[in-house]
C-alpha cells in the first residue's frame, strides 16, 4: 500500500483508481481489483487524516452522529428508542429534558458511552 502524503498524490491515486474502475467489473482482473483495493486503503487512510471530524460535544449531537452512522430516520430512531416520534423531537429540539429510561435507551440502542451521557445530559 503506497503513502500518501499530499493533495497532488492523493489525487494521482484517485486517478488511477477512476481509470481501472472505467474499464467495468465485468473488464477488470483479479490484479486489477486487488490493486484497487489497494489504492483504496491509501486513500482512506489520507482522507482520515486529513479531513478529521471533531467529536459531538452535546448529547443531541451524538444522538444525530449515530443516526447518520446506523442511517436511521428520525421516526425509525423513535421506534428504536422506544418513545414516540413527538417525544424524541421535543429531547431533540431541546424543549424536553431527556428522562432515564431514554438515556438508558440511548445508552443500550446506541451504544452511546454511558460516561459522555452522564456529562452531556
Amino acid at each position: 500500500m503506497e503513502k500518501i502524503t499530499n493533495d497532488a498524490s492523493y489525487n494521482e491515486v484517485m486517478a488511477k483508481i477512476d481509470s481501472l474502475m472505467a474499464k467495468g467489473s465485468q473488464n477488470v482482473s483479479k490484479e486489477e481489483l486487488e490493486k484497487i483495493h489497494a489504492l483504496a486503503l491509501s486513500a482512506q487512510a489520507f482522507e482520515q487524516e486529513k479531513y478529521i471530524i471533531d467529536a459531538p460535544t452535546t448529547l443531541t449531537g451524538m444522538i444525530e452522529m449515530r443516526m447518520f452512522e446506523l442511517k436511521l430516520k428520525q421516526k425509525d430512531l423513535a421506534e428504536k428508542l422506544n418513545v414516540s416520534n413527538a417525544k424524541l423531537s421535543l429531547i431533540m429540539n431541546g424543549k424536553q429534558r431527556p428522562d432515564i429510561a431514554f438515556l438508558k435507551a440511548v445508552h443500550i440502542q446506541l451504544q452511546v458511552d454511558a460516561n459522555f451521557i452522564l456529562e452531556h445530559a
